[in-house]
């Protein structure tokens, strides 16, 4: 163990790297409850997502302590998650297996990046601002489906606004719908607005977010976990959450395996890759939502490693060096990226979103760990967290919302590196951050911040700033635009 992890080179030993690998998985643990909520969203089997979650998880975290041998963990993504679910999912009207299956792309053009000169060229062609707008829009994005999510807001439009409801167009003359309303749109007149608090579920998340606030500020290890759990528990006695469920078969692991048949390969079938190149028509739309994961993908990735990797020297300046002008997987961040892309692609194959390096490893690195130890660590406690699938069952959206709110607010960090007092960089991240949460898209968030980091610098005569590949980037994003507005 000490000739395979280097722990002296490395200056730790088994107890500090165990202790640092407890440390991260609890920081983490609340995907386990919060990925299964927001997946089986789209119709995918809950249970089936739990255990493709915490497959995913361990597979990928393996990956990253054996072979790249640092202290990182993974696991489906905060924020590429609901970016599956609510937009590629509910707004683009894919699939959630033809969204598996762009999952499945995004990780094998992550792997090729990653092992050829292609990542360099991405690397430079996205202005610095412009990836740290898109950290920071993310935070904004989930934060907001965790205040949607709690019940915070009510939204209100007048009958002109109503464009149309159960897909159909709205006619005001019609009192009732068949079946009922399931859905209904309407234009830029929605007006929202703050509950009255009055309702037990609002009233639930508000004391749960509360409770995780006062957590998180204090620095309590597993804030967010115990707060999901405290959350739970108080919404007993409220009667929100329903305790039968843990007996129910339908929820225990057994079953959990039985329903992972379901997602397991789905992106290869006929709902999946096969459906998702059917129509022409939609391929850039397709280009488009696979090249947003997969931008978001990496510089979720590269932020979090040279964020939490160069202070502790985890990762060296010849390391950052190696990932602008090298080739192949010859460094250790060069490992540790290819261990990143490979987790997305085989959490795609088992059913869950894109699997990315968690920024909360940074409380196992905070605790001594310094080599793949801590995360093989993590990856065991992923693996015995399969023993509790039954509980999932009663982990009500109240509790799991303050979570999505605090991650969100954490991610917003990354908002700070931009200088908001010149226009000239704030307008093109505002339009990436701040516009990606109200359009509730981090594909459209991308795409606003290229179109207006261009038209900043056409207007400013600097187009030399402006890299090929961006301008082919924005070109794309533009032409699905008007694809859009014609189908």
């Amino acid at each position: 163990m000490e000739n395979f992890f280097k722990l002296k080179e490395n200056g730790t030993t088994v107890s500090t790297e165990v202790i640092a690998g407890i440390t991260t998985f609890f920081a983490m643990s609340y995907i386990i409850f919060v990925n299964p909520a927001l997946l089986s969203l789209t119709g995918m089997p809950t249970q089936a997502v739990f255990l493709a979650t915490l497959i995913a998880s361990a597979i990928g975290t393996l990956v990253m302590g054996l072979f790249a041998n640092v202290p990182y963990a993974q696991a489906p993504g905060m924020g590429l998650n609901a970016f599956f679910t609510y937009t590629v999912v509910f707004a683009l009207g894919f699939s959630w297996q033809e969204a598996l299956a762009m999952v499945f792309i995004c990780g094998i053009f992550n792997i090729l990046i990653t092992v050829t000169k292609i990542r360099k060229m991405i690397i430079h062609s996205i202005p610095e601002l412009i990836q740290h707008a898109i950290g920071g829009g993310i935070g904004v994005f989930v934060a907001y489906i965790g205040i949607k999510n709690a019940g915070f807001l009510k939204f209100t439009s007048e009958s002109p606004n109503i464009q149309s409801i159960n897909n159909a167009p709205f006619n005001a003359t019609e009192a009732t719908y068949t079946g009922g309303i399931g859905s209904v749109v309407t234009d830029g007149g929605i007006i929202p607005g703050l509950v009255n608090f009055t309702d037990k579920g609002t009233l639930l998340a508000l004391i749960g977010l509360i409770i995780t606030v006062v957590l998180v500020v204090l620095n309590v290890r597993g804030a967010i976990l115990i707060g999901i759990i405290a959350t739970t528990l108080i919404g007993i006695p409220m009667g929100i959450v329903d305790l039968s469920a843990i007996s129910n078969p339908d929820n225990s692991l057994g079953n959990a395996i039985s329903e992972l048949k379901i997602t397991f390969g789905a992106a290869f079938g006929s709902n999946g890759m096969v459906s998702l190149f059917s129509d022409a028509s939609r391929l850039p739309l397709v280009l488009m939502t696979i090249f947003a994961f997969s931008l978001s993908d990496i510089f979720d990735t590269i932020g979090t490693f040279i964020g939490t990797g160069r202070k502790t020297g985890i990762f060296t300046t010849e390391d950052e060096a190696a990932l602008e002008t090298g080739s192949g997987v010859k460094s250790k961040m060069d490992r540790a990226l290819f261990a990143d892309a490979i987790a997305t692609s085989v959490g795609a194959i088992f059913g869950t979103s894109n699997t990315t390096t968690f920024v909360e490893s940074a409380a196992g690195i905070g605790a001594g760990g310094r080599t793949g130890l801590t995360s093989v660590v993590v990856a065991v406690l992923f693996l015995l967290s399969s023993l509790f699938s039954s509980f999932i069952a009663i982990v009500p959206t109240q509790a799991t919302a303050p979570s999505l709110i605090i991650v969100g607010i954490m991610m917003m960090s990354a908002l700070l590196e931009i200088k908001w007092n010149d226009l000239e960089e704030a307008i093109p991240a505002f339009f990436t951050s701040i516009f990606m949460g109200l359009a509730y898209s981090i594909s459209y968030g991308i795409a606003a911040g290229f179109i207006f980091y261009v038209i900043v610098k056409v207007a400013k005569r600097k187009t030399n700033e402006i890299h090929p590949v961006l301008w082919i980037s924005t070109g794309l994003f533009i032409l699905n635009f008007i694809v859009l507005a014609f189908i």
